[in-house]
């Protein structure tokens, strides 16, 4: 490929992070409205500074919780963005922890450390002990440690998916039991990774290496079809009609596997929705995601 295609490939890449974050520009007055129900606790580290890997940035949470007291603890929702495991940031989706704080819900919005400093194993390991210090933690926020959710879209749903499923991200940090009691998928990458890089059959697929690397078995590794197993959490699970071909392949190749184990679920397609609108339409109240993300939670609306 010549230097003329991979900057159009780079360029065309740009697009729609770029209208995400336009996006977010003009929603943000919204933002400010709605957050006069909720309280952001920013930049909470939820690993040690004193442990050898810790980063002062990317090691980072954000709680956003209902001004509303409750009798009982609340369910938690653990958010993690998308960006291709190479970038994103919690900051930029305050307004999704805003708006599910205003309905009720614990909102836990978190950073973990991206390509090229680590690879997507490292990545799945931040977003467990992120889940760990949350279940640790949140009861002094007014969350139920015992019904904590996990949500994320594109490479945030594959490593929802990820942590949702491989207890042994849970085990390998102390933990007994995973704590994930459900996972909201929204237009998931990286659900099978493996297949996805051994076949290689999209323009610009190699600059998944990256983050991925170059070895067959860590693609599995990190791929949440094959943690699937009858006792797994429920999922919901939403693709955009239009999103691109590689998330609708295997979202349509994880329902089926979540049919065959009898696992509950619902997958729903969202008409005409592309990649980037499907996570923007969270920044409305009233979309189908949050409807059945509330019910599905069991969330009393603050």
């Amino acid at each position: 490929m010549n230097f003329t295609n991979l900057y159009f490939l780079r360029l065309l890449w740009q697009i729609p992070i770029a209208l995400l974050i336009l996006s977010i520009f003009l929603f943000s007055i919204s933002g400010y409205a709605i957050s006069f129900n909720s309280r952001r606790t920013k930049d909470v580290a939820y690993v040690s500074p004193t442990s050898p890997d810790f980063s002062p940035e990317r090691h980072l949470l954000d709680i956003y919780t209902p001004r509303s007291t409750s009798a009982k603890g609340r369910p938690v929702v653990v958010f993690m963005h998308g960006g291709a495991w190479n970038s994103g940031s919690k900051n930029l989706y305050f307004i999704i922890g805003r708006r599910l704080a205003k309905q009720g819900v614990v909102a836990v919005v978190i950073n973990y450390r991206l390509a090229p400093s680590v690879e997507v194993p490292a990545m799945a390991d931040d977003c467990a002990r992120a889940v760990i210090w949350t279940a640790q933690h949140i009861a002094d926020y007014g969350g139920d440690p015992n019904r904590i959710f996990v949500m994320g879209h594109s490479a945030g749903g594959g490593l929802a998916a990820l942590v949702a499923n491989d207890d042994q991200l849970f085990t390998k940090f102390g933990m007994t039991k995973n704590p994930i009691k459900g996972a909201i998928l929204d237009d998931p990458g990286g659900l099978d990774m493996f297949d996805y890089l051994t076949k290689m059959q999209y323009p610009g697929d190699e600059s998944y290496l990256g983050a991925f690397g170059k070895k067959p078995d860590v693609w599995r590794t990190v791929s949440a079809l094959y943690y699937l197993r009858a006792d797994s959490p429920p999922v919901l699970m939403y693709a955009g009609e239009n999103t691109y071909p590689g998330i609708a392949s295997s979202t349509r190749k994880y329902d089926k596997r979540l049919q065959e184990l009898g696992i509950k679920h619902e997958f729903t397609v969202l008409p005409g929705k592309k990649h980037i609108p499907m996570v923007t339409q969270l920044f409305w109240k009233n979309n189908v995601i949050y409807r059945d993300l509330l019910k599905f939670v069991g969330a009393e609306s603050s």
